[in-house]
């Protein structure tokens, strides 16, 4: 089986190229291992949404990807992923399906890569799989599969019909909420409600928020992950102007929180809003989007390749590619490649304008996609910096004394 070349990337030489990573080992860090083995297992997918990151945005080398992975590559990924958690004595991985969507692969497919993992690392190591899924192909067959199986199943939802449908369509322009609706149906009001792992929703501004959140709820999802659309100051993301004061995401977001914090039940785990909260409590971060906990996060191609977070195919061709193959090279040696390494190094990943911040703590420079800039790399602020100031800001007044009190309670 030959490999794929290494890619020609397009942007200029900055943050973290320049990365000295030897320097970094002498001066005693360390790399922290993977602890989530995300496999990309079908790199195409049966919507055509306008907002996605993987195939309307800067990185096409989709197009170059085998459309399912190879049993011969699953194989030998799942043989890495067994002897990355043995080398550093995990006691706990989580495989993560991803696709394009996941559910085109087939369950065979699927079915082999779960069973093969369990089966391959040792007896103290356990692995939660999950599977990331638009929710069209959510049927029956799958779901009985997914409890023999024990995957949890999250889904992607943006809300009520007009909402979700204003960007999650067929390529044919039909929207795609009615059958995410039905799927949805099957897995939260059956007997596989205990699979279900939450809703990712991505956020358009232009969709109200309260309505947005309520058309969530009525699935009664265990979390809800709000998603910043990806952008950089490059390509801003929709209705944010880079340096502009405004906050639109902000305000959008600080609705549902006044919303979830007052409600007199906690209706759902809102991820976002529970992580500032964490961290305002002085507990580390748990993803990666706030905080300055280390990413331990790989991703592993359709072809075998083995790159870092997908969301950067959102910022230039050939963000996310690192010049490793499962063929060819342990998961070990992703460990020393700068760009994961800037995913471990904490605050000295930050521009010095995020650590002259007063929250840097708490908001981390952001998601590390949204600090991209064609001239410096992956070195300035958010773009997202004014809706992260002010919806941490709030979030910080709304419960201070509440965080105070659990603060001395602990």
């Amino acid at each position: 089986m030959s490999l794929s070349p290494e890619p020609e990337l397009s942007h200029t030489t900055g943050f973290p190229d320049l990365l000295d990573v030897d320097a970094l080992l002498a001066g005693g860090w360390q790399p922290l291992a993977f602890q989530q083995f995300i496999l990309k297992v079908h790199s195409r997918c049966d919507l055509a949404c306008r907002h996605c990151y993987v195939y309307e945005m800067a990185d096409q080398s989709w197009r170059e990807q085998p459309r399912r992975m190879s049993d011969a590559i699953a194989d030998r990924a799942i043989q890495r992923i067994a002897e990355h958690a043995a080398a550093h004595d995990l006691g706990e991985i989580d495989v993560i399906l991803h696709g394009g969507e996941p559910l085109l692969a087939g369950p065979d497919l699927i079915a082999r890569i779960v069973r093969g993992v369990r089966g391959a690392v040792a007896t103290g190591t356990r692995v939660n799989a999950h599977i990331q899924t638009n929710g069209v192909r959510l049927h029956d067959d799958y779901l009985r599969l997914f409890e023999s199986l024990e995957i949890r199943i999250g889904v992607s939802l943006d809300g009520d019909a007009e909402g979700h449908d204003r960007r999650r369509l067929f390529l044919d322009g039909r929207g795609s909420h009615a059958l995410v609706s039905e799927s949805l149906r099957r897995l939260s009001e059956g007997p596989y409600h205990h699979l279900f792992s939450g809703l990712l929703c991505t956020i358009d501004v232009r969709n109200d928020p309260i309505r947005t959140y309520e058309a969530l709820l009525e699935f009664d999802p265990p979390a809800v992950d709000f998603l910043l659309p990806h952008g950089n100051w490059a390509e801003p993301p929709p209705f944010r102007e880079p340096d502009s004061p405004g906050t639109p995401y902000a305000d959008w977001l600080i609705q549902i929180f006044d919303r979830w914090y007052d409600s007199p039940v906690l209706q759902t785990d809102v991820r976002l809003f529970r992580e500032i909260m964490r961290l305002l409590m002085g507990s580390p971060s748990r993803a990666e989007n706030v905080g300055l906990s280390p990413v331990r996060m790989i991703v592993i191609e359709t072809d075998g390749g083995i790159e870092q977070s997908d969301n950067l195919k959102s910022a230039f061709h050939g963000a996310a590619r690192t010049p490793l193959h499962v063929l060819r090279d342990p998961l070990d040696a992703a460990l020393l490649h700068p760009a994961i390494a800037a995913r471990q190094i904490g605050e000295l990943a930050l521009s010095s304008t995020c650590r002259r911040c007063d929250l840097v703590s708490v908001c981390g420079g952001g998601q590390y996609v949204h600090r991209y800039s064609p001239a410096t790399g992956f070195a300035e602020p958010s773009v997202y910096c004014p809706d992260l100031y002010r919806l941490i800001s709030h979030i910080a007044a709304r419960c201070g004394g509440d965080l105070a009190r659990l603060r001395g309670g602990r």
